[in-house]
């Protein structure tokens, strides 16, 4: 599955909301396409997200359909609206948008660091030694979308919660150096301090077989009728997973390992003791 061609998480809510509103009115999606002189394919790319939406349809589907939709075309205009990362000329495998509407990120962390606690310094690093080549103006491009990210853990009208579960071998793993390593470390402790932020950290010693299937990444958002999603990355791209059991199923995973972890104090005081045994600036 290719995320670079996911549709904006707007779009896709709006779709369901046209969904809804044809099968309320018990049509088909040959029938509304052939009385909305649409194709199938055209009606069906709307309630699925892939197209952009067109607010004259949007009335005429309202109209067909016999349903007045309580700030819709509203809905439609912000989905046509570009992302705020989109200047960045960012690719994010459809994560920032879905990050970006979130309330809370639940993160299980294993060979890096979270992206919401990242340095500036140490993102890049981790960047720049990635596979893909880059410009040094993308570079920084993506280091400043990472770092724009974390402002919404201190946004008191849009806070974003962060639950981090950090693998003891990701603060272990040298990136860019021991100076890097050691401002890193205690940005995590003074990050850990902030209301919004739960940080643990699964010890070496910890038998937690959850940790064999990798990293992961649950969100879940302020609107009810938005279901939870469970994000998963991989070599060449990621998955956006909304399947109710397989989210389910997760967020037990997820339960597991921090039982299996440290309390947030003990993490803090690991983390503070890498800091000063394996990266002690020079």
């Amino acid at each position: 599955m290719n995320t670079y061609r996911k549709p904006p998480l707007r779009r896709r809510r709006l779709g369901k909301r046209l969904r809804a509103m044809r099968e309320r009115a018990g049509l088909t999606l040959e029938q509304a396409a052939a009385r909305l002189d649409m194709s199938r394919s055209g009606v069906f790319r709307l309630e699925t997200g892939a197209s952009r939406p067109n607010i004259h349809v949007l009335r005429s589907m309202m109209d067909l359909y016999d349903q007045w939709e309580e700030g819709l075309l509203d809905a439609a205009r912000d989905a046509m609206k570009p992302r705020w990362f989109t200047a960045y000329g960012v690719a994010d495998m459809g994560y920032v948008d879905v990050e970006t509407e979130a309330s809370r990120v639940s993160e299980y962390t294993c060979q890096h660091l979270p992206g919401l606690l990242q340095t500036g310094d140490y993102a890049r690093a981790l960047i720049e030694g990635s596979r893909r080549r880059r410009t040094a103006e993308q570079l920084e491009s993506e280091v400043s979308v990472r770092l724009i990210r974390q402002h919404r853990l201190t946004n008191e009208e849009e806070p974003l919660e962060l639950v981090a579960i950090i693998d003891e071998a990701a603060l272990r793993r040298e990136v860019g150096g021991p100076q890097v390593m050691h401002a890193q470390l205690r940005q995590l402790m003074e990050m850990a301090e902030l209301p919004t932020v739960h940080l643990q950290v699964l010890p070496l010693e910890a038998q937690a077989y959850g940790v064999m299937d990798g990293a992961f990444t649950l969100l879940d958002f302020p609107e009810p009728e938005d279901q939870a999603l469970l994000y998963h990355a991989y070599v060449t791209g990621a998955l956006h997973i909304e399947n109710e059991y397989e989210v389910r199923e997760a967020r037990l995973t997820f339960d597991q390992l921090r039982s299996d972890a440290l309390n947030q104090a003990d993490s803090v005081a690991l983390i503070e003791r890498l800091a000063l045994q394996l990266y002690v600036p020079a």
